[in-house]
């Protein structure tokens, strides 16, 4: 079998190859790898071979004699940290492949900026499509890859849009040549700078909330807001102590607003699927923020008017409204027609809405409805004292399929 080395290369510059993998470079009649990786090592007696396409190192190697030819695959950094040797992995026929560890990028960069890195959340945004909000969001610190148009200060720029424009950058470019540069600064001053599309991050959050939560009812102050009407946290545990979503649901939210109850719904069922109908595009701008911010991946939005849209989607299993337009009752005629043993709660602020609720199901006997009318108070600092400010009362009601 012919013998291939694949060789992790550190950055880039050849003064930081580990000895074996000196020696393994060394030993190859052929090197593969692109053309800066190439650039650094004698030519002397070696074939070259500029290419980092799977198929073509794999046509090389069928070509290559395997009695008295030996083959050094060069890759950046190291061959376990986002590298070409987990995609090349298996597909090098009749080959006895070796890997020999480089230094990585973050352990480089890390050690330049004297931060340790072994507390660090890991994501690559170069090639691949990762939550660096969420990451950001919930990590103090946290190490990204760049690539295409995921640049450094793309993703600063991403990261001021999400309300984290304070957070402290580490940007580092061409690490370890001579044109190494290293940029420090919070996200909008970095957001403001260009770098170019191979580069790494560094990020630091010290007021990373770190939350994974254990019961509903998540803090206001966790969610981005605006002038977009919100369900606050206190209605918004008793709202989902009474819908009682289960993992696996499919779940509509109606009126979704900031999306507070629907982001609550998605970690709830988080095997599950929710689908957010929200017509204000302010609203639907938020949600699309809020989504990013906590990394659902189940949370789908659907603007425009729900009570169109939901024809066309699968049967509920649970229904959350928080503000129907008006349509209410045409809305629960086709929820009930998909599924008549659906879980319904409906929140409303005005006695019109709950009037409505109320003459609905007094024509639908099979449903039983409990109404709870919710009244918080919250403490304001006043000098030395503590004033209680009155919110708005809001009527929970919670409509069940009577049993048989």
């Amino acid at each position: 079998m012919l013998k291939v080395n694949i060789v992790g290369i550190g950055p880039g510059n050849p003064d930081l190859l580990t000895g074996a993998a000196k020696k393994a470079v060394s030993e190859a009649t052929i090197l593969i790898g692109d053309k800066r990786m190439l650039a650094a090592f004698d030519q002397a007696g070696k074939k070259f071979y500029t290419t980092i396409k799977t198929q073509e190192i794999a046509d090389v190697c069928s070509a290559a004699d395997q009695e008295k030819d030996i083959v050094a695959v060069l890759v950046s950094g190291d061959v376990g940290f986002f590298s070409l040797a987990k995609t090349i992995q298996g597909k090098l026929p009749n080959c006895s492949c070796t890997r020999y560890c480089g230094i990585s990028s973050l352990v480089y960069f890390a050690s330049k900026i004297e931060l340790s890195w072994d507390d660090a959340k890991i994501v690559s945004m170069h090639g691949r499509e990762q939550n660096i909000i969420h990451a950001v969001a919930t990590n103090k610190k946290v190490f990204s890859l760049t690539g295409g148009d995921n640049s450094a200060h793309a993703l600063c720029k991403k990261l001021v849009e999400h309300g984290l424009e304070d957070v402290f950058v580490y940007v580092g470019e061409n690490l370890s040549y001579p044109e190494e540069k290293i940029t420090i600064g919070t996200a909008k001053e970095i957001a403001k700078l260009t770098f170019p599309s191979l580069s790494v991050m560094m990020i630091i959050n010290e007021n990373a909330t770190g939350f994974e939560p254990k019961v509903h009812g998540l803090a206001d102050e966790l969610f981005m807001r605006s002038k977009v009407p919100m369900t606050k946290q206190e209605v918004r545990a008793v709202s989902m102590s009474k819908l009682q979503p289960k993992a696996t649901d499919y779940i509509y939210d109606i009126g979704a607003g900031t999306g507070s109850c629907s982001i609550e719904m998605a970690l709830l069922a988080n095997k599950g699927h929710v689908c957010a109908f929200e017509r204000n595009p302010e609203a639907v701008e938020l949600l699309g923020k809020n989504k990013e911010l906590f990394g659902l991946t189940n949370l789908e939005i659907i603007a425009g008017e729900a009570l169109e849209n939901i024809k066309s989607r699968p049967a509920p299993d649970c229904v959350f409204v928080g503000g129907s337009g008006g349509d209410l009752c045409d809305m629960l005629d086709i929820i009930y027609a998909k599924n008549p043993k659906c879980r319904i709660v409906m929140n409303a602020i005005t006695v019109e809405t709950l009037a409505q609720v109320a003459a609905y199901y007094q024509n639908h006997k099979d449903y039983a409805l409990e109404i709870v009318n919710v009244f918080v108070a919250r403490s304001k600092k006043l000098g030395s004292y503590n004033l209680m400010m009155a919110q708005n009362p809001v009527y929970v009601m919670t409509a069940l399929k009577k049993e048989d």
